[in-house]
């Protein structure tokens, strides 16, 4: 009979890469990683691992195996989920990550929601970049997660995290007003390409969200298609110092349209043919679960809220 918890960690393995990274995430010693995997091929009665250099890679059984573990273990998050939901009340610990500028925009009015409907809930929120959250998902560090992708950084295919639809905002391009700049009454809507559009800025400093984040994937992918290589001088992931550094003519950057609500003087704001997708992420088969369709629906309420920029 295979175990569970080491199909888990077969898993994880695929995923992240080393035993150590496994280790590291699931509170483990390589060593115990490394046991118990051990013990799985012996289960299995195949090799389910080979040694690549210094790295350790799944066989052609390990790899089938693990779509097998995928769909065993969604059907138990879905058996939670409905234990849970056999239950009277929604209370109790409700771990949540959520991108940065989710946090001033959506998550208060999201608490404040589920507080109104669920008291006894417990929300905990934990700032988290996009990228990282289909591995706390898995590691049980989050329960749901407030996640975003962007043109040209589309989400990564994840058999193990089920997403739902949430909000579709367009991006602007934040820069120091000029004598030809608009008025700074709001965002522009000019026509022209990604090129046009982008391009006066080609030869001028840029800001972009740190290294190693979807923002700042987006932000270099979105300068090579209209033409050029952005030359980076600053690299902050709080769109609002975004918008205070390119006020001061420090450089052009990359904003969202729920940030442009609270633009400081001397920034301009245009428009542009590129857009970012929020959504709600949890792990597969927990859709159900009740406190998760809580955080959902009151989610979901706070973006009816936030109107118009």
């Amino acid at each position: 009979m295979l175990d569970v918890r080491r199909l888990r960690l077969l898993r994880e393995l695929d995923r992240r890469g080393t035993i150590a990274a496994v280790a590291e995430a699931l509170a483990f010693t390589a060593s115990a990683v490394s046991q118990q995997l051990g013990v799985l091929e012996r289960e299995a009665g195949v090799p389910l691992l080979e040694r690549s250099g210094r790295r350790v890679v799944l066989t052609p059984a390990g790899r089938i195996l693990v779509a097998h573990a995928d769909a065993v273990l969604e059907r138990l998050e879905l058996a939670v989920s409905q234990l849970a939901g056999a239950r009277e009340g929604i209370g109790g610990p409700l771990q949540i990550g959520t991108f940065p500028s989710g946090g001033p925009a959506i998550v208060p009015a999201t608490l404040a929601e589920l507080a109104r409907r669920h008291p006894a809930l417990e929300p905990m929120v934990r700032e988290i970049d996009s990228a990282r959250v289909s591995d706390g998902l898995r590691a049980g560090e989050l329960d749901v997660a407030l996640v975003h992708d962007y043109d040209f950084v589309p989400a990564s295919p994840d058999t193990t995290v089920d997403q739902v639809p949430l909000l579709e905002e367009p991006m602007y391009l934040a820069t120091g007003r000029t004598n030809d700049s608009p008025p700074a009454t709001g965002p522009t809507t000019p026509g022209g390409t990604l090129s046009e559009l982008l391009g006066p800025w080609a030869t001028s400093p840029w800001i972009t969200a740190r290294e190693g984040t979807t923002g700042h994937a987006m932000a270099v992918r979105a300068c090579q298609a209209a033409g050029f290589q952005p030359r980076i001088r600053h690299q902050v992931n709080d769109f609002r110092t975004v918008l205070a550094l390119a006020a001061i003519g420090q450089g052009a950057g990359f904003v969202p349209e729920m940030a442009t609500r609270h633009a400081p003087e001397g920034v301009s704001l245009t428009r542009l043919p590129l857009f970012r997708r929020s959504k709600v992420a949890f792990r597969a088969g927990g859709g159900t679960h009740p406190a998760i369709a809580a955080f959902v629906a009151a989610v979901r309420t706070a973006v009816q809220g936030l109107g118009n920029p």
